[in-house]
Order: C-alpha cells, then structure tokens, then sequence
C-alpha cells in the first residue's frame, strides 16, 4: 500500500506561526498575514517589515485614494473601529505616502488608536517617513495603553523578532497573552502556536487547542490548520481523522496552501474522508497553482492512477477555485 509523503507523519513542528510581519489596521483593511512561515523559518527572520510594504497595507490587492484616508481622518476620532474603505484604482505616490502618515500622525495624536498602530507601523518601514523603530515602539505602547488588541498583537511581533527593541520571548508571550483576551483572533493564533511549542511559556498542547479553537471558529485560517494538525496527530485534543479533514478543509476554502495539501493529501488516502483521487489532485494543485510546491511529489503519484481526462478537469476546477473559491466550492468540492 502507497504511503503519503505529504505531511501525515509529521509531528507538532509542522504547526505554523500566524504572521511574522507588522500589519497596518483599522484603517485600510483588516490584518491578513503575509505568510505564514515554519518555526525554523521563522527564527531565522531578521527583517522587521515586508520588502514591498504594499502588499501589507493592502491585502488581497486593495489600493485606497487619499481622500478616503482623508474621510476616516474626519470619522476616526469616533470610534476605532473603522471600516475598511472601498476597491480603488491605484496605490500611493511618494507624495501621498507623506500626506497619509501625516493624517495618520495628526490622528494618533488626537487620540486614534487605529491611527497609532498605523503610525507605529508606518515609522518602523519608513513609509512616508524615515525609518524610526523608537517612535513606532512609542505609538503601539501608546495603542496598548489604550487597551487596542491590535498594538497588543504588534507588539508582539515585535518583541517576538526583535524589531526596535531587545528579542523577548517572554514580552511577546505576555502582548500575545493580551491581544488574545481582548478577543483578536491573530494574537489568539500566535498565543496557541507559544504554548503549542513551548515559546516563553512551558508547553501545553491543551492551551494551544484552546486558543486555535478559538481564532479557528472566527475564520482565522491559520488557526484552523493548527487545530487541525493537532487533531490529526492527537495532541491536547484526542485523535481524529474525521475533525482533522474539517478543519483542514476549512483552512483549504480560504487559501490556505498547506491545509489544500493536507486536504488532497487525506483525501487521496480515504484518512478522515472518503477516498476521491480527483478531488485531491484539485486540492494539490491548487496550492501549486499558488506558489507551494510541496505537494508536488504527491501529484505524480496521483498522475499515475488517474486518466488524463480526471487530471484536466481537476486542473480546470483547481485554477476556478484559486480564483474564485465560493462558487467552485460548492460545485465541485462535496468533502
């Protein structure tokens, strides 16, 4: 009998921290990671921010103008939790780089929250300013005094990488700790991978499963990969195949590319699921379609058992879910 090569006999190390990157918030969009990395992957980092800094302020593509930062400057003193604005044509100009971190600047002193966490984390990146690590330590402290689960969350990153400040295990333990009590599901994720791996805390994997579980059941993908792994591997949590293909899977629908490995992988091998070769090629090459390419030696095993018709079609599917998950989901993933 075939063996999958894809993950099943890995131990908690395969788990993954949430975000090793700063995030703006409240302002432009909610936080998404942008990438998820392996612990060893992730000690090794050394830079405090992005290269392409864009990329962070606007996930998933999103450009704002600058008269919709001009709008939340009017509406931010009324509350912090600001919506993001809509799609627009273009992102910022080096000029409007400066006149936004002005608003930000004007707005964090007026007592914004969001906007001190957005100036905090345009100061450590010398976006529209010069790069200055003391001010942004300044701004998420003044954030965190405030009580925003957000700063609690950056400063965590920060103490956590070493960014502007001495690297603190135990500081980025106890910010995490915080963020994750006022409810913020990406410090809930990075609080559950510390206890998880024993991170500035002794390690618990019952106190992981719980704060997985809980950024997992508010959509936080990387918690439910988390979760998931440990169900599969039976850690904090009893050993289920069947939670483990959930949860996978449910980290696969946002596109999470290991949880799609993870899922064609148990699905090409019957392991929580029932056994579907086609719909584990899609889930395989989904990921490689998204840069991952760790599921490759798996998709040549699933070539030689599949007819070319199965293979074209589960490419077709594949290449609709990347772009368009909802739809495809439902038409073509009954799992």
């Amino acid at each position: 009998m075939r063996h999958l090569s894809i993950h099943l006999g890995s131990s908690a190390a395969s788990r993954l921290f949430l975000a090793l990157s700063f995030t703006i918030l409240g302002l432009l969009a909610m936080p998404r990671p942008a990438l998820a990395q392996e612990k060893a992957g992730a000690a090794a980092s050394t830079a405090c921010v992005p290269s392409d800094l864009n990329a962070l302020i606007f996930p998933e593509g999103r450009t704002v103008r600058v008269n919709e930062v001009k709008e939340f400057g009017r509406k931010g003193n009324a509350s912090d939790k600001t919506s993001a604005p809509g799609p627009a044509s273009r992102s910022f100009d080096p000029r409007e780089k400066e006149e936004v971190y002005k608003i930000f600047s004007k707005e964090a002193q007026q007592g914004n929250s969001a906007a001190m966490v957005n100036l905090a984390v345009s100061s450590l990146a010398g976006w529209g300013t010069q790069p200055n690590a003391g001010n942004a330590l300044y701004w998420l402290h003044a954030a965190a005094d405030r009580g925003h689960a957000p700063a609690f969350y950056n400063l965590g990153i920060l103490y956590f990488k070493g960014c502007g400040v001495r690297q603190d295990t135990a500081e980025a333990f106890h910010f995490f700790d915080l963020g994750a009590h006022a409810g913020y599901a990406p410090a809930q994720v990075n609080l559950g991978y510390f206890y998880d791996h024993g991170l500035g805390v002794a390690q618990d994997h019952g106190k992981a499963a719980l704060w997985y579980r809980q950024a997992a059941e508010s959509g936080e993908a990387q918690a439910q990969y988390n979760l998931a792994d440990l169900y599969l591997h039976g850690e904090g949590v009893p050993q289920d195949d069947s939670t483990a293909f959930a949860w996978f899977q449910k980290a696969a629908l946002k596109g999470h590319t290991r949880a799609q490995i993870m899922t064609g992988s148990m699905l090409a091998a019957g392991r929580g699921t029932s056994k579907d070769l086609a719909t584990a090629y899609l889930w395989i090459f989904a990921a490689t379609l998204q840069g991952d390419d760790q599921g490759e030696p798996e998709l040549r095993i699933l070539e030689r058992q599949l007819t070319s018709q199965q293979i074209d079609q589960a490419k077709v599917h594949a290449q609709s879910l990347v772009g368009a998950r909802g739809a495809v989901s439902q038409v073509a993933l009954s799992h």
